[in-house]
């Protein structure tokens, strides 16, 4: 099936039509909200605010670029992804919690996820105080009474809530991830403005450089679905079993090991774990009263944003996050528990524990090159702002790993669809 027969199914198909519009709408609606701003902010100086700091860059992304604007969904899904991440981490060290999340079924699931919903009301609480407090002593925002604060946390409570609740819909009712896909909105939302600012500060000389860049970012985007694409084909068995007079299974498959098994999660991950502390010791270095406080705060914050020790810090980060992810998501044990008891094995590994200790064996050595990938990528862009001084990629060259990754998910899930209704 070529591709414009898959668009004409999609067109035709009132089901999957309707799908889609729902995701536009939504998207539509989250890009409505993220340009409603809180009352009381002055615009010119939030620019200036942003636009020297690359932490508030990057938070802004997780906004859908509502932090920049200082929308009533500022927050967007950076919350939602905070608590997912933590409850993620509680797995490791509740084996309860781990095994609601991989034994229980569905059922578990959805507790997993109502858990991840509670905790993103706090988190939220939490980080759209600090904002206000940060913007208010930073002029940006006039001086807030109590009564002030709490209907402008209330607001921007509400507005992550909002967004939280707009990307679960979209999963449930839509195609592909919800979260991931307003966070895609966000993304492709900030390109007409990068690419202004760029062409403010055009310079003719420039142009091989530009040249080199438009080069780089495609071979990453190809790098990306290649590595994406990539998997390691274990082979299977079925055993022959006798029913009466007929014979069943003898049959051979595989089971798929994706190279890069954790997608674009590490690098969320890895990018809001690193944020934290940039985001604690810079409200601290501005708002705290203490002068020794503050000196402190300004030294670790000027540390821990030098280049060079933010760009060994990310890839670390993502690097372990790929692994730790890979680890929840991909259980050996239950893999092999699963294959032993259709009657099926992988040729000269004996069922049981040696088949776990190969898939695992195999999964470690195939996660490193994903991991080695999603690190690389993610400091490239740190790396090409260090040496050209271009902003607009260091931002973009993250967001395109996640634009790439969830475009390739939402093509997935859409073929999918069309070959369920083909059969």
């Amino acid at each position: 099936m070529n591709f414009w027969t898959k668009i004409k199914m999609v067109f035709n198909d009132k089901s999957l039509r309707n799908r889609l519009l729902f995701v536009a709408g939504i998207l539509f609606i989250s890009r409505l909200l993220a340009t409603i701003p809180v009352p009381g902010i002055d615009a010119i100086k939030l620019s200036n605010f942003f636009s020297g700091s690359q932490l508030l860059g990057f938070l802004d992304i997780f906004s859908g670029g509502g932090l920049s604007h200082f929308s009533i969904v500022m927050l967007g899904v950076g919350p939602y992804i905070t608590a997912s991440i933590i409850m993620q981490l509680l797995t490791m060290m509740i084996p309860k919690l781990k095994d609601l999340y991989q034994e229980e079924g569905e059922s578990g699931r959805k507790r997993f996820t109502q858990y991840s919903r509670l905790i993103t009301v706090p988190i939220a609480i939490i980080q759209g105080f600090g904002y206000l407090v940060l913007l208010e002593k930073s002029n940006i925002v006039s001086s807030l009474d109590l009564t002030s604060m709490f209907v402008n946390l209330t607001v921007i409570v509400g507005g992550a809530i909002l967004m939280m609740w707009l990307g679960e819909i979209m999963t449930e009712f839509g195609i592909g991830n919800g979260t991931s896909l307003l966070i895609f909105a966000g993304i492709v939302a900030r390109i007409p403005s990068s690419l202004s600012q760029l062409s403010l500060s055009f310079d003719a000389s420039q142009i091989p450089l530009y040249i080199l860049l438009a080069v780089v970012s495609l071979f990453v985007i190809y790098a990306v679905v290649f590595i994406t694409e990539a998997e390691r084909p274990i082979p299977i068995t079925y055993a022959k079993r006798i029913r009466g007079s007929k014979v069943y299974g003898g049959i051979s498959t595989y089971l798929p090991l994706r190279v890069n098994q954790a997608g674009v999660i590490p690098i969320i991950f890895g990018m809001s774990i690193l944020l934290i502390p940039q985001m604690i010791f810079s409200s601290l270095s501005k708002v705290a009263t203490n002068d020794i406080l503050r000196s402190i705060s300004s030294s670790i914050n000027d540390f821990i944003s030098n280049s060079w020790v933010y760009a060994v810090s990310y890839f670390i980060l993502v690097f372990l996050f790929t692994y730790f992810y890979t680890a929840v998501t991909f259980d050996p044990d239950s893999i092999s528990k699963n294959l032993q008891q259709s009657g099926a094995f992988i040729p000269g590994i004996r069922p049981g524990q040696p088949t776990s200790e190969y898939l695992g064996k195999v999964l470690t050595r195939i996660t490193l090159v994903g991991a080695l990938f999603l690190g690389i990528i993610a400091v490239l862009p740190l790396i090409v702002k260090s040496m050209t001084g271009i902003t607009e990629f260091a931002v973009g060259g993250t967001a395109l790993l996640i634009v790439v990754s969830v475009v390739i998910d939402l093509i997935k899930k859409i073929e999918a669809q069309i070959t369920m209704r083909e059969y």
